[in-house]
């Protein structure tokens, strides 16, 4: 009888350190939960955070586009547009040649600098985006850089896709813009391509051009200079968008893919 209640003594104090064992891990693993969860909480906050610091980031700039737009256009260009008013009041042909010429000259000077200026201000409004979309603003920004017989730009634009986002759409024109002025001041492109894609819910805006360009790595490390002010421009505005941008190397010259989440 007592070797019986012996094991039973065993077997009872089996169980019970099984038990404090089990209740051990679970209290552990509640723990652990616990703690990751409070953690991708964290992290979550953080993101939204940064989220929200380059959101109102982004917002600036546009409203501060539209400000120097809006002065350019309704000051300087008045300025401007008067001047050219005072210049039509001479009369050529009471100057001599020597007058004729700076005449001649400044006037074409003056004329150069109002579309100058009216060019900037459309660059750096939006208007056309909101009126047309986003297809229409960047085939007419092509259009204008490639004037110059220095540069030939040629654009494929999804006819598919709509704007559902403007606020989105101003970001995706921002960075083809910085892009493609980036290939302008560095690249010494004789051709540039701009073709999009909507598929599946993806937007991918490829832009490919045959002169030099960065390569992944050199966009990682050069957004980080405060020369790379506008390649970190563009980084914030993928963030934001939750969209991806990729450099390459092709044989027969560069490539720039962009690919945005966009609405069904």
């Amino acid at each position: 009888m007592q070797e019986i209640d012996i094991r039973y003594s065993i077997i009872v104090g089996i169980a019970v350190m099984l038990l404090l064992i089990v209740s051990f891990l679970l209290v552990f693993i509640i723990n652990q939960r616990k703690k990751m969860e409070y953690q991708r909480q964290i992290q979550q906050m953080n993101e939204q955070q940064q989220n929200q610091l380059i959101e109102a980031a982004v917002r600036s700039e546009e409203l501060e586009r539209h400000r120097i737009a809006e002065t350019l256009h309704d000051e300087v260009g008045a300025i401007l547009s008067s001047s050219k008013l005072h210049f039509t009041g001479i009369r050529p042909e009471q100057l001599n040649e020597k007058e004729r010429a700076v005449y001649e000259k400044g006037k074409l000077l003056l004329d150069d600098a109002i579309q100058q200026v009216r060019g900037i201000s459309h660059n750096l409004h939006s208007n056309i985006l909101k009126e047309f979309g986003l297809n229409e603003a960047i085939r007419h920004f092509l259009d204008k850089v490639g004037k110059d017989e220095l540069l030939k730009t040629t654009t494929n634009l999804d006819p598919g896709y709509t704007t559902q986002n403007t606020e989105k759409d101003i970001s995706i024109y921002r960075m083809v813009q910085e892009l493609v002025n980036n290939i302008l001041k560095h690249a010494g492109s004789r051709e540039l391509l701009l073709s999009s894609t909507l598929q599946d819910n993806q937007l991918s805006i490829n832009i490919f051009h045959d002169g030099r360009g960065l390569t992944q790595d050199m966009f990682e490390k050069f957004r980080f200079n405060k020369e790379g002010l506008g390649l970190k421009n563009i980084q914030n505005r993928i963030i934001l968008l939750k969209g991806n941008i990729h450099f390459m190397a092709e044989p027969d010259g560069n490539k720039v893919s962009i690919t945005i989440p966009v609405n069904p």
